[in-house]
């Protein structure tokens, strides 16, 4: 007999957590699975999760990012009412915001199985003690509805035992996958060279990330400012959008780098971009462990990335890029540049990058999932 297993996530933004979600939900397999989607209304991936096919879908306003008593105790009654009537028997929540409010409905609708996908917890180092000190509350006590939480990289088991947030037979890894081929395949650059006019030869740099402040994007603009002079007629993408743009639009007009940095909005060419750049780089405060860099190595490029959580999971300094502490964007310039000037070493740490690729692959993903699945329900 199928089982109904339900997915929920809070908003679908263009982020690996949210394509993680769809591709689960689109690829679970149907002959064991009767398989459904709660997500919020907003987010540039909407439109693509109403395209699935076979596959039940609520979109709920109710359901935001933003903390809200209202409305979160209204969605947590929602999701225990749709719970209940679709007779759901496997929870599956990805998110800090789905991820509380659907454990919680799923515990009240009497739902057997509860998973949860901490895609990097939702308590860091960066928040105030108030602000940290309510999500590790929240986050310990939805650890005790839940029968299994799976993390994308081994950090966050270490992270979650230490603030107490549930037992360590709880947690198992399970890389958060995507289409390796997607990256590995060579693309036709023609067309984003032509849009955003750059010549063969001019040197890219590029970070793929939500303008938000996680991903702290201004330090990406101080790298941008001191890499300027020794490296004249370099380009730096932002490929991503968010709360952030306008206060990075002022520190690029602040250091007169309008004609140096180009900021993309969101964009579905991801691949593309990634192919483009000489160097990719990240200057996130916090992670998960971030689909950005596997695919970076899947096209076989160098990473500039801040050790940050999963981030040294996927970077070995010195091997496949270079690691550098959060916020020492002076240490990342420099690395950088060492990078731009030197192609040998480019190709060199691309290639060892790409030797590890396999660990994301994406239907390895899913089979590791609904064995999950079938084992929590046994257990």
């Amino acid at each position: 007999m199928k089982k109904n297993v339900l997915h929920i996530i809070t908003k679908l933004e263009l982020g690996g957590a949210q394509q993680n979600t769809l591709y689960s939900v689109k690829t679970h397999n149907r002959e064991k699975f009767n398989v459904f989607l709660i997500a919020g209304t907003e987010g540039v991936l909407v439109d693509d999760a109403k395209k699935i096919e076979n596959l039940k879908k609520y979109f709920l306003p109710e359901l935001k990012h933003e903390l809200s008593l209202y409305y979160d105790l209204k969605c947590l009654f929602i999701l225990k009412k749709i719970f209940k009537e679709e007779k759901i028997d496997i929870v599956h929540t990805h998110s800090s915001k789905a991820g509380i409010l659907g454990r919680f409905a799923a515990k009240l609708a009497g739902v057997s199985v509860i998973i949860h996908t901490v895609h990097g917890f939702s308590f860091n180092d960066f928040q105030s003690f108030l602000k940290r000190s309510l999500y590790v509350f929240l986050e310990r006590f939805a650890a005790k509805v839940t029968d299994k939480m799976i993390v994308v990289t081994k950090v966050d088991i270490e992270k979650g035992l230490k603030a107490r947030v549930g037992k360590s037979s709880q947690y198992t890894v399970i890389r958060s996958g995507f289409d390796l081929s997607e990256f590995t395949t060579p693309r036709d650059l023609s067309s984003i060279r032509k849009e955003f006019n750059i010549g063969k030869d001019t040197k890219t740099v590029g970070m793929v990330a939500c303008l938000k402040p996680q991903k702290n994007p201004a330090d990406f603009v101080r790298i941008a400012a001191l890499l300027k002079e020794k490296h004249p007629g370099a380009k730096y993408f932002i490929v991503g959008d968010g709360e952030k743009r306008a206060e990075v639009e002022k520190l690029i007009a602040e250091n007169n780098l309008k004609n140096d940095i180009i900021l993309t909005g969101w964009r579905k060419d991801v691949a593309e971009f990634i192919q483009l750049f000489n160097v990719v780089v990240l200057t996130s405060l916090w992670e998960g462990l971030p689909r950005v860099l596997p695919q970076a190595m899947c096209a076989k490029k160098p990473i500039v990335a801040t050790a940050v959580d999963g981030s040294k999971e996927a970077v070995v300094d010195g091997v496949n890029g270079y690691l550098v502490t959060p916020k020492d964007y002076k240490t990342a310039a420099e690395k950088i540049s060492v990078l731009l000037l030197d192609e040998k070493l480019r190709k060199k740490l691309g290639e060892n990058g790409y030797s590890r690729v396999g660990e994301w692959d994406q239907d390895r993903m899913i089979d590791a999932i609904e064995s999950l699945y079938e084992r929590a329900e046994g257990g």
